[in-house]
């Protein structure tokens, strides 16, 4: 079919699926050679349709532009960025997520009405009741919690399922929001910190650089090495301006591509030279291993490590630490373990051969400048805290950090376009706690402090009774053990009420006491904002008017401050045209270019080249003295005295190190389950947005991964069902056999919405019907990808 016809005509589902082909190849979707004239004919108006700029907004990291044809108050189809696509300005364009989005807002299963629960929790009996009833009895119920047990009983569930300068739902301090605003002005609730995606990461590399920093994607242009460690951004961000369009344009430049993975994804596909698989939770002792070649046969910069870091030798520890406690004694055998950290001892831990490790030290050490990426995956393990502060160390080991081209071994940076927030004000209450502990929260909050991962307080005064769940499927579906989530949901004298607002009657839904329906982004008015290579905002208009009764958050919180005697203090007597003006004048007095919001609502996308690429740390590397690392030894802490003073040698000590996971691949469990489980990122949704769309699922459809040669040992074939199982859960789905994933290693999708039948095995395939609750110990974050279960016939 030629490109022409493929993208001019009208989104027929078989020119979607089509689409979607092309988009899981080895090119991507961003690849494609689309010319600006071809989409010119995709976006010529029909008789009497209006187009309007609009966006995808979800979580995916991609954030992608869109236009939305009209015609008599229905949107008809959508089309994509067609300004010139430049290296310096890259089209913003949608994956097959962003195609797909009519079909979300048109699904017959939308939630039509507000709904209170009449069955017992989790049963998903509910019958409709009015607005007027709705808020009247939230605004009951956090009166009554807030007068019993204090506002620290209020929880506001992590969620990522809406972004936007109104209508945020993933909230920290820095962000503000009408959810923010009104519970600020209600006296405050229970907070969190980290992320499900990025707990580890985000909590454990300030004990190694002070911040969280990195290179932004357009310097990746500057590097001659590229080595993603549980990277599959072909995956997770498709479209856009988005990392895979700078690897390529490097890959062009000559630069190799190497990819460290359980599985040959799709960034393996379309973007390695090279895949090296590894088994799940074993990513240490390959950094270790590599780290010990470049000692032992002295590649490593050792200017670089006297200058910059601490810890990493003898000679460079900090006073009072007992000799053999530095990173080159522990990989050399002279610290406790007695163990050299060597290829052949790293081979048999990870299941890639000696000879690969050796290889790969010396290309990362040899080829300069070299960009080392982590992901997000392997740090969402039980250990996931060391990958985050081992990958740092091959980084400055080899003099990358502060360089164009390498850089100090974290996630990307980026350009970013300044923009202001609904003005939220900050939260009375000071305590927080890590996203993931929340069930705890309910069940011992009292007892909890900082060893449970408190922040801002010495204890929680409180057990969570409510929680407020709001675009977010992490009450039940996206966190761990589904099965023993549930029961500590169901006890209605434990959490005493829930709310959640949401677009369809997802499993998190399911547990609501109050059940309202959201919009989508086509039925509000809001802005979100994203930093790549180059940072833009993106309004979005409203399109049509909201479906049935749905209500946005802006509405539900402006209805309820009403009920509790704050309504004139939280709305000021602006609508949400007036609040995104404020915005916009913020951006504009940070950035003279911004345009006048008549003009940016009108072409609705803004786009900001930057002078240069941002390389992460290069202050500190020009001038140490003047612009020292935000640590407390004002170095890279290989070493850190921090960690050290937290006498946990053994889960959390102070270089980083393998540690054997309680559900890896040398657990005593492996004999009764032999196999490693993961739940990789699909493209065909954003966590758990769009499991129920039935085009996507044509697409990719819910499989279970699984090698050939472990499918033959069950007499298993492509596409069959299997149980897969362990102690926390049961689940039946059909399998992909493929050599695309290592042995011993299954891998099931993650996001699908959890379907327990009757005798509680899960129909659907959602990973966390196996997951097991167990966070992690420093950052106390998601370790969901630990399991091991056993696979049989169906």
């Amino acid at each position: 079919m030629a490109y022409d016809k493929l993208w001019s005509a009208p989104l027929s589902r078989r020119r979607f699926l089509v689409m979607s082909a092309l988009a899981g190849g080895a090119m991507g979707l961003t690849a494609l050679p689309v010319t600006t004239n071809r989409f010119v004919k995709a976006n010529s108006p029909l008789l009497g349709e209006k187009t309007y700029p609009t966006s995808c907004t979800h979580n995916c990291g991609g954030r992608c532009f869109l236009k939305a044809h009209v015609r008599d108050g229905v949107i008809t189809r959508l089309s994509t960025d067609d300004n010139p696509d430049t290296a310096e300005l890259p089209q913003v364009r949608a994956c097959l997520k962003g195609w797909a989005q009519r079909k979300r807002l048109y699904h017959p299963d939308r939630l039509k009405y507000p709904m209170k629960r009449v069955g017992k929790r989790g049963e998903g009996k509910f019958v409709r009741i009015s607005w007027e009833e709705a808020l009247d009895t939230i605004a009951a119920q956090m009166k009554r919690i807030k007068q019993t047990y204090g506002n620290e009983a209020i929880h506001l569930l992590y969620g990522t399922g809406v972004y936007g300068q109104i209508s945020q739902s993933w909230l920290i301090p820095s962000f503000g929001g009408a959810l923010a605003r009104f519970l600020h002005m209600f006296g405050g609730y229970l907070g969190y910190h980290n992320t499900y995606s990025s707990a580890c990461f985000s909590y454990s590399t300030p004990y190694t650089y002070g911040t969280a920093e990195g290179n932004s994607p357009d310097d990746l242009v500057n590097a001659k090495l590229i080595v993603l460690f549980a990277e599959n951004l072909m995956e997770t961000r498709m479209g856009g301006a988005n990392t895979g369009h700078y690897i390529k344009l490097a890959k062009e430049k000559g630069a190799k591509v190497i990819v460290i993975d359980p599985r040959y994804s799709d960034t393996a596909l379309a973007l390695a030279d090279e895949w090296i698989p590894i088994k799940p939770t074993t990513d240490n002792a390959l950094l270790d291993a590599l780290a010990y070649v470049m000692v032992t046969e002295n590649l490593q910069d050792q200017h670089f490590l006297d200058t910059y870091c601490l810890g990493f030798d003898e000679e460079h520890m900090p006073d009072g630490i007992a000799p053999g406690n530095s990173y080159k004694s522990y990989l050399l055998g002279k610290s406790g373990d007695n163990t050299a950290k060597t290829p052949a001892w790293a081979e048999a831990i990870t299941g890639v051969n000696r000879e690969t490790i050796v290889r790969l030290a010396r290309q990362i050490a040899g080829i300069k400048p070299c960009c080392l990426l982590q992901g997000l995956g392997w740090q969402r393990h039980a250990y996931g805290e060391q990958p985050v502060r081992g990958l740092p160390v091959l980084a400055a080991m080899t003099g990358n950090v502060g360089r164009s081209g390498g850089g100090p071994g974290l996630r990307l940076g980026g350009h970013s376009v300044p923009m202001g927030w609904m003005r939220a004000g900050t939260n009375p209450v000071k305590a927080t706690i890590s996203c993931y502990v929340w069930p705890e929260a309910i069940l011992r909050g009292k007892e909890m402090g900082p060893a449970d991962g408190v922040l801002g307080a010495p204890k929680l005064s409180t057990d969570i009774k409510m929680i407020w769940n709001y675009a977010s499927n992490t009450l039940i579906n996206q966190h761990s053990d589904c099965n023993g989530t549930a029961k500590i949901l169901q006890d209605e004298e434990k959490c005493e009420f829930i709310l959640v607002h949401d677009v369809f009657m997802t499993p998190s839904a399911r547990f609501a006491d109050i059940l309202l329906p959201d919009v989508t982004q086509f039925e509000r008015e809001d802005i979100i904002t994203f930093a790549s290579g180059i940072g833009y905002a993106i309004y979005h208009q409203k399109l049509v008017e909201p479906m049935f009764e749905c209500r946005n958050v802006y509405q539900v919180t402006s209805g309820l401050a009403e009920r509790l005697g704050f309504g004139a203090q939280f709305t000021e007597g602006k609508n949400e045209q007036d609040w995104l003006r404020e915005c916009v004048d913020v951006a504009r007095q940070k950035d003279a270019k911004f345009p006048a919001f008549e003009q940016f609502r009108e072409q609705g996308i803004y786009k900001a080249a930057p002078a240069k690429p941002v390389i992460a740390y290069e202050k500190q590397i020009a001038d140490p003295a003047a612009n020292p690392f935000k640590t407390p030894s004002g170095k890279i802490e290989l070493f850190s005295p921090r960690l050290w003073n937290m006498k946990n040698d053994r889960e959390i000590p102070a270089i980083p190190k393998y540690i054997p996971a309680w559900e890896g691949p040398e657990a005593a469990l492996t004999k009764e389950y032999p196999l490693q489980c993961i739940g990789h990122h699909y493209k065909r949704r954003v966590h758990s947005t769009f499991d129920n769309s039935p085009w996507l699922e044509e697409a990719a459809p819910q499989q279970m991964w699984i090698n050939t040669q472990d499918a033959a040992a069950r007499q298993l074939k492509d596409g069959e069902y299997a149980k897969i199982f362990n102690d926390r859960g049961t689940i039946v789905m059909p399998v992909k056999v493929t050599p695309r994933i290592m042995p011993g290693v299954v891998s099931i999708p993650q996001g699908a919405w959890w379907t327990p039948d009757s005798q509680g095995i899960d129909r659907r395939g959602n990973v966390n019907t196996i997951t097991k609750y167990h966070p992690t110990p420093l950052a106390k974050g998601n370790p969901q990808h630990t399991n091991l279960v056993e696979v049989v016939k169906a």
